[in-house]
């Protein structure tokens, strides 16, 4: 395997990329291999987010990197592409909200390569979470710095009434104080989310509106997804980091606002960027290590590799590749599992939504209705089209659907479901409508930690970069694939004889050693948390 970096906290220039002063830096190794003769090549299967950091860390250090990237465009599952309504209207059709919270370091660090001021990027104050019941929290005004972010939300929040929460189990709710990476995943990854929320005792609102909503951010019911995962999630937005809850999103759609201008820099720098191609299978090459077979088209060959494609695409690429690791490795990637499908729906409407509507809503308590955009508050050609038509461009989320669903019957069952939230749209029409039904993403299932692809593989010169990918630091979602595809490109850069780049992470452990320790007095040695706390 490839070896690892060294984490050290840094405290003098170049300080922390943002408001926590206590985020730490992870260092890379030393070189281990000697310079190559001749410049190195290294292909890296994959544009999105993982592979097009990759790419940078690796052209910057003067690689020649190809990007092979088999949809028509960059950026992954974030991604967009041109669509015509029926009023003859172009707009950019994508696959999601996606929110770009100010701890994810390492994706801001890849996007500021080509917009150093983050001016594609706009900021969001806040984002209520409602659930169906009634009961409504807001972020908005809380202190950014741990604990007193969440003494704040329990002192105002509705969901944490007195009497519920003289009835949780402390104990098992201190676990949340002591995360550390990896440790927390020795301690809690046995247990699924909602068994983990059972055990705490958390009033149900609660549980609804802090916890679940984040939950299924990560596509999966809190029933499969390990605890582990929403302690370190809870650890990174909230307990961990003093960055606080506020994100921005891209102010024009994601081609136009973030990967348009990554890859003219990703050209700038050299590297060679091969949208349209998918890659079939990665071989042995005779002149050099690796050959990437592009269906009827040539065969370069390179020095190294990064994988950096979706659960579902590694598994079909490394099947189709049978000289690539050893038995164990290919075993693990074949079992990879992927999340339940999820589903986006956008329309176009023929009347605005009521002008106090945010530009996202969270909702709990509903059978699939995770939330609720208003893309025109916030995206520029969302709103274009608002104030030509007086209508609205409005995007509703079911992160986790049953497998084999159906998909008009889900359509229509979510948009009944935004109906009730906002009760306006009964009385539009759509003047347009596009649909993303899509089973693509990681799933992180209770005990399945220790079986997770990591950066490295038996082979020094070929390395797995993507959101499903284990990295032993405090990060989720797009900053895991940020995060994992620099650490794979200095895998490689590594064994060139290159130096790397250095990763950022929120705090790696509990900030307060007081309370970690109190949560580490709380667990009986040799327990696990729950036998303590039932």
């Amino acid at each position: 395997m490839t070896a690892g970096p060294t984490r050290a906290v840094v405290a003098a220039a170049p300080g922390p990329p943002g408001a926590d002063r206590r985020a730490e830096a992870l260092h890379p190794a030393p070189p281990s291999g000697p310079r190559p003769r001749d410049t190195p090549r290294a292909a890296v299967v994959g544009g999105g987010i993982a592979g097009l950091a990759a790419a940078c860390a690796l052209a910057e250090r003067g690689v020649r990197a190809v990007v092979f990237e088999r949809e028509d465009s960059l950026g992954g599952r974030l991604r967009g592409w041109e669509t015509v309504l029926n009023d003859g209207s172009r707009a950019t059709m994508t696959r999601g909200f996606h929110a770009f919270f100010r701890q994810y370091y390492n994706l801001r660090a890849l996007l500021r390569r080509a917009d150093p001021g983050l001016k594609g990027l706009v900021p969001l104050a806040d984002y209520p979470l409602v659930h169906r019941d009634g009961p409504r929290d807001r972020f908005s005004g809380l202190p950014s710095t741990p604990p007193w972010n969440a003494a704040a939300l329990a002192a105002v929040s509705p969901s944490f009434p007195l009497r519920d929460l003289a009835r949780v189990n402390v104990p098992a709710a201190l676990q949340l104080l002591d995360v550390d990476t990896p440790g927390v995943y020795e301690r809690l990854d046995h247990l699924g989310a909602r068994e983990f929320l059972d055990t705490v005792r958390f009033p149900p609102t609660a549980r609804h509106l802090a916890f679940e909503v984040f939950t299924r951010s990560f596509f999966a019911s809190p029933d499969r997804l390990s605890a582990a995962e929403l302690a370190v999630m809870f650890h990174l937005y909230f307990l961990g980091s003093s960055e606080g809850l506020v994100f921005d999103v891209p102010r024009s759609p994601f081609p136009l606002a973030l990967w348009d201008p990554l890859g003219a820099h990703l050209a700038g720098a050299g590297a060679v960027l091969r949208p349209g191609t998918p890659v079939g299978s990665v071989e042995r090459g005779r002149h050099r290590r690796f050959r990437i077979a592009c269906g009827d088209r040539e065969s370069p060959e390179f020095d190294g590799v990064v994988l950096a494609t979706d659960p579902g695409g590694l598994r079909a690429l490394v099947a189709a590749s049978p000289g690539l690791g050893d038995a164990a490795w290919r075993e693990r990637v074949a079992g990879l599992p992927s999340a339940p499908p999820f589903l986006v729906s956008r329309y176009w409407l023929d009347r605005p939504v009521r002008p106090h509507r945010p530009a996202f809503l969270g909702t709990a308590g509903y059978p699939s209705l995770d939330n609720v955009s208003v893309l025109e508050r916030y995206e520029d050609q969302a709103r274009d089209w608002a104030r030509r038509t007086g209508g609205s461009v409005v995007e509703l989320h079911a992160y986790a659907l049953a497998p084999g669903c159906d998909p008009g019957a889900e359509r229509a069952s979510l948009w009944e479901q935004a109906a009730t939230v906002y009760p306006e749209l009964r009385g539009a029409r759509a003047v347009d409508a596009r649909h993303e039904l899509r089973a693509d993403c990681p799933l992180f299932p209770p005990g399945g930690h220790r079986h997770r692809v990591r950066v490295g593989t038996p082979d020094p010169l070929l390395a797995v970069a993507g959101d499903h990918v284990r990295v032993d630091l405090p990060v989720a979602l797009m900053e895991r694939a940020a995060t994992s595809g620099f650490l794979a490109a200095n895998a490689l850069l590594s064994r060139w004889g290159l130096p790397g780049h250095t990763v950022w992470s929120v705090p790696t452990r509990g900030r307060s050693r007081a309370l970690s320790a109190l949560a580490r007095a709380a667990r009986q040695p040799g327990q696990r948390p729950e036998a303590r706390s039932r």
